[in-house]
């Protein structure tokens, strides 16, 4: 989601079609304290490759335990697991995150061609008092981070973007080195819509970057996941990932996920591995959560800049939101 796109080739290898789940649909909807998931085991030696056929010889299950869990029961900002806003540095006052000129900054990718701005009730914007806009709605267990055009009145309050929409990180919070982290969601559609569930190194490097999942929104089914990386002796960023057709990924839950193992990226669908990747060069340190509907862009494909065909309103469905460790103990017996 960060300005990338013309710095990295992304290597995007046609539309694979994943198959139905092994596992029913019940089981996937839980995120128990728990689990063991089916990862490959062959030698880590392939830079990035797309599990079409695996063979099951070189598959295991790798015992995990939960260490993160998000069901959505309340709103996301009641209990301080989030933070709706991209973090700064440590030079960075406290109140510029929460309005005045400059405070977009933190609110927002620019350079990506994004067209919103990230609001929470909290956010000022130019005003002298907060705004009160709220992206973020809970019913039955369910956030909806939802995008809105602004209305005209609040433009020039709010840097004259077209949208207002919703952001959530951890960076703060929660972060983790290794591990398996997922989120259960329904992926919107709709001219510029550009949902996304992504990671970050947590001590505000670029990259590493992992983008668990972003959704093509003028391509409804099709989500990629992809690896970004920086090559050391030329500085320049590599980036690998492949897209995957989920029909029903609009009107239906479904689990998107990547294991990070040390050795090791796997991305999943439903559970399923569908592709992986040797782990590059950067990886050092723990990375944090990030969960956006943006709106707008200029390099993404299936992503472009805001039209009149572009939904007034549109709403990024979220379930659940978990992370989860290797478990060293279990895995030795």
């Amino acid at each position: 989601m960060i300005d990338r796109w013309t710095k990295g080739a992304l290597v995007a290898i046609g539309l694979s079609v994943v198959p139905a789940p092994v596992v029913a649909q019940d089981d996937l909807g839980d995120a128990p304290a728990s689990m063991s998931l089916q990862v490959t085991t062959d030698p880590s030696t392939i830079e990035c490759r797309r599990l079409e056929a695996v063979d099951p010889t070189s598959l295991t299950f790798l015992p995990l335990r939960r260490t993160f869990n998000d069901d959505f029961n309340e709103h996301p900002l009641s209990h301080g697991r989030w933070v709706p806003h991209y973090a700064g540095g440590a030079a960075w006052p406290e109140a510029r995150y929460w309005g005045g000129d400059g405070s977009d900054f933190k609110r927002k990718t620019s350079a990506n061609g994004e067209q919103q701005i990230y609001v929470d009730p909290r956010y000022t914007g130019r005003a002298a008092t907060p705004l009160g806009l709220d992206p973020f709605k809970v019913k039955d267990g369910v956030l909806s981070i939802v995008a809105s055009r602004t209305p005209p009145e609040l433009k020039p309050v709010l840097f004259n973007n077209d949208y207002i929409s919703g952001i959530l990180t951890t960076q703060g919070t929660f972060a983790q080195k290794h591990g398996y982290f997922e989120i259960r969601a329904k992926v919107p559609v709709g001219h510029a819509v550009w949902p996304a569930f992504w990671m970050l190194a947590d001590d505000g490097g670029w990259p590493p970057e992992v983008d668990v999942l972003e959704g093509r929104g003028e391509r409804p089914g099709d989500l990629v996941m992809t690896t970004h990386w920086r090559i050391p002796s030329t500085q320049k960023i590599q980036s690998c990932g492949f897209d995957f057709a989920v029909g029903d990924a609009s009107r239906a839950f479904h689990n998107y996920g990547v294991l990070w193992e040390e050795d090791r990226l796997v991305y999943f669908i439903d559970r399923k591995p569908v592709s992986d990747i040797r782990v590059p060069i950067g990886f050092d340190d723990p990375m944090y959560m990030i969960v956006n509907l943006a709106i707008g862009s200029k390099f993404f494909l299936g992503v472009g800049p805001v039209d009149a065909e572009s939904p007034p309103s549109v709403a990024f469905e979220i379930d659940r939101i978990s992370a989860y460790q290797i478990d060293i103990g279990q895995a030795r017996r």
